[in-house]
């Protein structure tokens, strides 16, 4: 490779490294807000109720009591909710 093409290759891998980190970055600072009744099993972000500890422990997926944090504003279009619902009210969502 000559001296032009190596600089101009790191430049744009500098380049781009900078841009990742900035879309991280702004990605992190999205408001977020607890959904409950998405998480798949074993992937609650906390606590998910009686029978549960803390992360990772909710027992089966979209399970009622289980939450995980998602941006803000989106939970309802992934059919959770915003607080925790007794199981059979959350099945009786799932058909709908």
């Amino acid at each position: 490779m000559s001296k032009l093409t190596t600089t101009t290759f790191a430049a744009l891998a500098l380049a781009g490294l900078t841009a990742g980190a900035s879309l991280s970055a702004h990605a992190a600072k999205m408001p977020q807000e607890k959904c409950f009744g998405v998480a798949m099993a074993g992937k609650n972000d906390c606590a998910a109720g009686p029978g549960t500890t803390c992360a990772g422990t909710s027992k089966t997926d979209k399970q009622a009591n289980a939450w995980k944090y998602v941006d803000e504003g989106t939970c309802l279009n992934m059919k959770g909710t915003l607080e925790a619902m007794p199981m059979k009210d959350m099945k009786d969502k799932k058909d709908m």
